[in-house]
């Protein structure tokens, strides 16, 4: 897990109780705050008793399993999981001297296991698939048991998924088209029975209603409390949702709490912090014709946009050490000898920044095949810690989106992000232009730093050798 987590998710299970592990070997998926990772077992012996199922939380360092180390031992150590409360923390008593408890704790810095094309189904029969490709093939009405998983261990990745979608029919992975609602099965209630929970019975009593007389909007049917506080006046009914126009679907909207998943939570969090800290703003429009000019060059050798970024902002960091540097708590500034630039990429259910290490060293065509395994990794969830967590300046772009300019929030631990905002066209003045004007195209770049280590002057100069860069000295991104 990473090293900000307070706790994790288990995604699934790999292993059954009761079944043999050895040393090394991945057990379960845990879902981290921005992917899901492999957890290995410490030790040889028997998984004798799991104390989190699949889709619950423990905290970082609490025991989700137990491990026994000969097979003779798992009633034994099963008594002793019971005397733990919620499986989470370990009572006074001593589990037996022969028995290795919580094996299976979630510990930071897990190794991810050696990929295996085996088939997904685990040795209990489940399959195992990350929570993108469940979705989507929940979503198509996919049978996981029929995909045949490219992931750690035979896992089953989002990209699995669409492989299989885009195959149809192909024997490996046949989508069935889901079934209509009408075919679903009705519940019909027996004659003299009515459908009501009952709270609302209770409440229908007490208000002296006759509830077979209110329509019910519960499940198949069923009169809810909330049917008969609507009866009674003491809530007004739910608006019926009807079409915009004749024909038109009904559009339904959310409703309720959902909770936040890992990823969200720790964006949050993220984001909290970064409201102590004292930060200003720069913002400078940047000149990119030969910018553009350059991309159309190289992007049929499969250099983008946020490659080409990434090295102008490599390049001009290098110039600039402190924009690379971060406040230290105990009162100085962190200066990191490496300039990895990190880039926000948004992901079904969050947020994430894969970094491109040591990117004013590297040639753009390297940065830009480095760029695409890891956002092909970032939508799969197949990111390491290490692969977004080694970010040392941050850029966030909502260009292809229209933004014309945004403010960022600075991320914990670094000194500087830049907000890159859409190209526009705009008219100059040229004194060589026969009428004194002349169209470029302009893009408006922010920057947000830290004042405590950055200080205004800092970041403008920072701004000045990165529009001379782009806007003069554009060479330099090829060497």
């Amino acid at each position: 897990l990473s090293s900000t987590m307070k706790e994790g998710k288990i995604v699934s299970w790999l292993k059954a109780e009761g079944d043999a592990v050895t040393s090394g070997e991945a057990i379960m998926v845990v879902e981290s705050d921005k992917a899901d990772m492999d957890v290995e077992a410490f030790e040889d012996g028997f998984l004798a008793h799991i104390s989190i199922q699949e889709g619950g939380s423990c905290e970082v360092g609490k025991p989700v399993a137990f491990i026994a180390t000969s097979k003779d031992d798992i009633p034994a150590l099963k008594a002793y999981a019971a005397t733990v409360t919620g499986g989470g923390a370990t009572s006074a008593a001593a589990p037996p001297a022969s028995m290795a408890a919580a094996a299976a704790t979630p510990k930071p810095a897990i190794k991810t296991s050696a990929r295996s094309s085996s088939a997904s189904s685990s040795g209990g029969g489940r399959v195992v698939a990350s929570p993108l490709a469940k979705k989507r093939a929940e979503e198509v009405g996919l049978d996981l048991s029929t995909v045949i998983g490219t992931g750690p261990e035979g896992r089953i990745t989002g990209a699995d998924v669409e492989k299989a979608i885009a195959s149809g029919g192909s024997g490996k992975a046949a989508v069935s088209k889901k079934p209509d609602a009408v075919s679903k099965p009705k519940w019909v209630p027996a004659p003299g029975v009515i459908a009501a929970t009952p709270t609302a019975k209770a409440a229908a009593k007490k208000a002296g209603i006759d509830i077979s007389a209110i329509v019910g909007t519960g499940n198949f049917g069923r009169v809810t409390l909330d049917d008969v506080k609507a009866a009674t006046g003491e809530k007004k009914p739910a608006a019926a949702k009807k079409p915009s126009a004749p024909g038109a679907a009904v559009v339904e909207l959310p409703e309720g709490l959902v909770p936040f998943t890992g990823m969200q939570k720790a964006v949050s969090s993220n984001m909290e912090k970064s409201l102590a800290v004292p930060i200003f703003r720069v913002s400078r429009d940047i000149v990119t014709n030969k910018f553009d000019d350059l991309y159309q060059q190289v992007k049929s050798k499969g250099v983008s946009v946020s490659a080409l970024l990434a090295k102008a902002v490599g390049l001009a960091v290098a110039k600039h050490p402190i924009m690379n540097s971060s406040y230290d708590p105990s009162g100085g500034i962190m200066y990191k000898s490496d300039i990895n630039i990190a880039m926000a990429v948004a992901i079904d259910g969050g947020l994430i920044t894969p970094t491109i290490k040591n990117a004013n060293e590297r040639n753009i065509y390297d940065i830009g095949e480095n760029w695409k395994e890891l956002v092909d990794k970032a939508k799969t969830g197949g990111l390491k810690p290490d692969d977004y967590q080694s970010g040392t300046f941050t850029i966030t772009n909502l260009g292809m989106f229209g933004v014309n300019q945004f403010d960022a929030i600075l991320p914990p631990g670094q000194g500087s992000i830049l907000a890159i905002g859409a190209t526009q066209e705009a008219v100059v003045p040229d004194k060589s232009a026969v009428l004194g004007l002349k169209m470029v195209k302009k893009m408006t770049v922010t920057l947000t730093c830290d004042h405590r280590p950055i200080y205004g002057a800092d970041a403008a100069l920072f701004l000045k050798t990165l529009a001379d860069i782009l806007e003069n000295k554009i060479d330099m991104l090829l060497k």
